[in-house]
Parts: structure tokens; sequence; C-alpha cells
């Protein structure tokens, strides 16, 4: 019982993949080659390393796929009944091949030079011993994951921690600002702003992409009231909008980024544009703006687009990407998600 309780959160992972298999053979082959030149072995190593190479591929392919059908039923188990059921397919497998392999070589050939009690006690022994040294490797392995994933966590809450307090405190003064002249309006962005709140607290999280887009519409509604005509906002979002959960707060900062950096620099009127574009693999978020360039200064971006794409990498791995350009005084960033969840 104690044992069940030290042990962390154990996943057994999909194994049926070429790069585990491959990791595997050279594993199995290394073991064969220890047990056919082992110490005290005098009768032909070579042709002992080619009988041994076969029995320990076949034990370690058999175990592989065994794991792989039985995944899904493995992991609703217990840690510790995980780990003994792993073992004991192990053990299991490996009785299974060996008494094959006695009973196909031994009558009459002289390949085995002891008794099939003596050969199978043997070959249990040595998976006795894979088994723990393959168990603690998985604890640690597990172990490690859980301390990624913490890491993970806690430099998504940083990272957003430090986008919050510009949507918010100027979205605070916008509404501050509208209760001396439009009260009624007043009322509307106060209720935008316990949105934008609510959202950033739970900031690292994730959310559906539609009410991503809707925070987005109550964020512009603020910046709106504030720029007046100076901002024309332009939606191209398709009417069945794909079901997928994306970071929470990772379209608003480019919003944010695309008015401070880009309307607030314009004098005339200017129009944002964001598109939604979708595929069958991913999702693509596209935010066109324009900015005009002052003496002396170059296009800012604010912190928006390296935390966002900070939190990208840690949330997808390399499967999201996030780019942008500048070209005849329009910037345009163009957010691509995949639509088969989190890579990392």
């Amino acid at each position: 019982m104690h044992l069940q309780w030290a042990l962390p959160a154990l996943q057994l992972p999909y194994l049926c993949n070429t790069r585990f298999l491959l990791r595997c053979a050279v594993l199995a082959q290394a073991v064969a080659v220890v047990l056919a030149f082992s110490p005290g072995i005098h009768n032909e190593p070579w042709l002992r390393l080619g009988l041994i190479s076969l029995f320990v591929h076949w034990v370690a392919l058999l175990t592989t796929v065994v794991f792989c059908l039985l995944r899904r039923y493995l992991n609703r188990l217990a840690p510790l009944n995980i780990l003994l059921c792993c073992s004991g397919i192990l053990l299991l497998l490996t009785t299974l091949v060996s008494y094959l392999a006695y009973a196909a070589l031994a009558p009459g050939q002289g390949v085995f030079n002891q008794s099939l009690p003596s050969f199978l006690a043997g070959n249990l022994m040595v998976a006795l011993i894979v088994a723990v040294i393959a168990m603690q490797f998985f604890i640690m392995h597990s172990e490690r994951n859980i301390q990624l994933e913490a890491q993970s966590k806690a430099e998504l809450n940083a990272l957003q921690a430090r986008i919050q307090p510009h949507f918010l405190f100027n979205s605070l003064n916008t509404a501050a600002e509208l209760i001396h002249v439009e009260p009624d309006a007043a009322e509307q962005a106060l209720l935008d702003l316990s949105a934008l709140f609510r959202a950033a607290l739970h900031a690292g999280g994730s959310v559906w992409l539609a009410d991503e887009l809707t925070l987005a519409k109550q964020y512009l509604s603020l910046e709106q009231w504030r720029l007046g005509k100076r901002m024309h906002v332009q939606w191209l979002v398709p009417e069945n909008l794909v079901q997928l959960q994306i970071p929470a707060l990772t379209i608003q900062p480019l919003l944010e980024n695309a008015v401070r950096h880009g309307i607030e620099s314009c004098v005339d009127t200017t129009t944002l544009q964001l598109e939604v574009i979708q595929s069958n693999q991913s999702v693509s978020i596209v935010i066109v703006n324009p900015f005009q360039l002052r003496s002396g200064s170059r296009p800012g971006n604010g912190i928006a687009l390296d935390n966002i794409r900070q939190r990208l990498q840690l949330y997808y791995g390399s499967k999201a990407q996030l780019s942008h350009s500048a070209v005849d005084g329009q910037f345009r960033v163009k957010l691509v998600i995949p639509r088969n969840g989190s890579g990392t």
C-alpha cells in the first residue's frame, strides 16, 4: 500500500511507433550480446548469439504488441497494478517463447544442455531483472514528465501574468471615462470588462475558440468606445466554427497589439481585420492592421508576440506557428493552431 501511494501517476505510452520499436530492437540486441558472451560461456558464443538474439527479439516484439493492445485497459489501473501487470505479461510471454523454443530446438539437436525447468527458470530470472530495470526507468520517465508539465504550467501562468495588466488597466480607464459621457455605454463597457477579468482569472487554462473570439469582440468593443471612428473592425469568421480548444487569452493580446502599435499610430480612419481560416489539419487566425512609422521609431510589437509564441511552444510544441510581417503600411499576424490538440 505504501508503494502505491509513493508512485507517481503512471500512464503507459503508445509503444507501437517506429522510434520506440527501433530502440526496443537495439536494447534487445544488447541484452542478447551480454547473455551470449557472459563469462564462463565457452561453447560456440556466436551460435549462442544468433539463437539468443532470435529469442530475445521475439519476446520483446510480442511484449510490445500486447502492451499496445492492452494499453487502454492498463491505463485504467492504479500505478502499482500497471507495473505488476506489465511485469506479469513480460514473464508470461517469456515462459511461452521459452517453451516453444525448447520444444522446437531441443529434441535430438543438442542445442540446450539443460532441462526444460532449468531453461525456463534461467530465462525468467533474466526477464525479471529486465522488468525491474524497466519499471525503474518507467517511474523516472513519468516523474520527469510530471515535473515538465508542472514547469510548463508555471511558465504559462507567468507569461500570462505579464500580459494581463495591459488590457485590464486600459479597459478600466475606458469604462471610467464613459461613465461621465454615456452611462448606458459605460454599463455595457463594465459588463465587457467583467468578462475580461473573468477570463484573466482562468488565464492558465484553455477555452473554446468561439469563446475566445467572443472575448476578443468584447475587448474591441471597449477599445471602440475609446477610439471612436478612428477604428473600423472587420470580422471574417465562418458560420460553422470548428470546435477547438486553445490557450485562454491567445487572440486578445494580438488584437491589443494591433490597437496599441497600429491603430493608435494612425490619424485617419483605419480598418482592423480578423479572419479565421479553417482546414482539415489546422485553424488559422489572421489579423491585419495598418500602422504608420513615426520619425526615428520602428513599429513596436510589445510583449504580446513573444509571449504568445512561447505559450504556443509550451502548449503545442512545434505544431503551432505564429508569424508576422509588415509590408506597405500593413502589419499582418498569422496564428496557425493544429486541430489535433496539444503536441508537447
